[in-house]
């Protein structure tokens, strides 16, 4: 099975998506099932998982609703409050929706760059690694430091990391990024999403070969039985079309054996979110 390990639906309001600026106007609208469902047809995608944007729990409901109607999504990742007093019973009862599988939460946003070890969040960490969901973990590449020390102490948890860390590929800066993302590497507990690369590019003035350096650091950390691919779909056309973003992808790996495309392409992600 072929899948687009992260992708975003929403019904488009200024106050509640913000961050979409002026800038990115061309995601300044709906974007729902109807939408993405021909193009992961037409890119040979058989599903995907649909990732949050908002953080409320409201939105996992308007996920779940959209899982129930369209089979191609095959798993949400969606937010609690992991800082809130009752996290445990919160996590409780989202278990009983088979088709949400993690949660994340928006640690890019936080003006501490230490958010991820702050107590609180950690102790709903702790609750959420007695359960079977994952946890996505976004990040800016300046964070990385702190994410190092946050998955060291749940070896148990599966994470995966998306976007890559959010590298700066604009200007071109491997480090420290790609020291902080080696020794993540090592942490057999964590994954990588080979997602979000042409958002942190020249939006305008991007080309492939722009990306190698970091498809070939990440490659070499987590190996291909630990990254998945996403398109980031539609935050992706602020800087390209769906088939530009997978053919990235699919271009470094074409030389690699048939298996491991098989992986990346959908396997990693299907055994990762416990897609069955």
């Amino acid at each position: 099975m072929k899948i687009d390990a992260h992708q975003h639906f929403w019904q488009h309001d200024a106050e509640r998506y913000g961050w979409i600026s002026e800038e990115m106007r061309r995601i300044r609208r709906d974007f729902m099932p109807e939408d993405l469902q021909p193009i992961l047809t037409a890119n040979g995608m058989d599903g995907a998982v649909l990732v949050q944007v908002h953080q409320e729990e409201a939105e996992n409901d308007f996920f779940l609703s959209l899982a129930a109607q369209n089979d191609f999504i095959k798993g949400i990742v969606g937010w609690v409050d992991f800082q809130a007093d009752d996290i445990a019973e919160r996590l409780d009862y989202w278990s009983s929706f088979p088709k949400l599988k993690g949660f994340r939460h928006i640690v890019q946003a936080e003006a501490d760059e230490d958010f991820l070890l702050r107590k609180n969040f950690r102790r709903g960490i702790e609750a959420l690694s007695k359960t079977r969901f994952a946890y996505d973990i976004l990040v800016f590449h300046r964070q990385l430091p702190a994410v190092v020390k946050f998955v060291q102490g749940y070896p148990n948890q599966r994470f995966v990391l998306d976007h890559l860390g959010k590298p700066d590929i604009k200007n071109g800066l491997l480090e420290p990024w790609a020291t902080h993302i080696r020794v993540l590497g090592k942490f057999e507990n964590v994954c990588c999403k080979i997602s979000g690369m042409v958002t942190e590019a020249d939006w305008q003035n991007w080309s492939p070969e722009d990306f190698k350096p970091y498809l070939d650091t990440v490659t070499e950390a987590f190996g291909t039985k630990r990254l998945m691919f996403g398109s980031d779909w539609p935050v992706c056309l602020v800087a390209g079309e769906y088939e530009e973003v997978k053919s990235l992808a699919a271009n470094y790996f074409t030389s690699f054996s048939e298996t491991e495309k098989a992986a990346i392409f959908g396997g990693n992600a299907a055994r990762f979110y416990q897609i069955f």
